[in-house]
């Protein structure tokens, strides 16, 4: 299979095994990334519930690979407002959406406000 992006919405509802996180399979997770600005909303969400520093890191990586935020996925970021103000999607949201375009891949997350979203790239919401 090839790399899926997951939102941090998607990665923190399997840690807390939220309703949703049964639709991301083994097979999705093991091909799964997640951008470094949604890593870092995952580690600040674990935080505030409590665990250490350390702790946030390690349990969201253990699920996910980490992708760097590169300049080209800024630009689509930054582009995407266009096509997403509307809705009220957030630079983290977009970041996400950034990753998912530059792979041409697949992106989860459980943002009810990307039903129907169109940019280029399969999405789905799981719950």
């Amino acid at each position: 299979m090839s790399k899926v992006v997951l939102d941090a919405s998607a990665l923190l509802a399997v840690i807390f095994d939220e309703p949703g996180a049964e639709n991301l399979t083994d097979e999705i997770l093991e091909s799964a990334v997640i951008s470094t600005v949604n890593l870092a909303e995952v580690q600040s969400k674990l935080i505030k519930k409590g665990y250490e520093p350390e702790e946030a890191w390690d349990d969201a990586l253990a699920l996910v690979q980490a992708e760097h935020f590169t300049p080209e996925q800024a630009k689509i970021a930054g582009t995407l407002i266009q096509k997403t103000e509307s809705r009220g999607l957030s630079l983290g949201d977009r970041s996400c959406l950034a990753l998912a375009i530059a792979l041409k891949a697949e992106v989860y997350t459980t943002e009810q406000i990307w039903k129907g979203l169109k940019v280029g790239v399969p999405i789905h919401v799981i719950r």
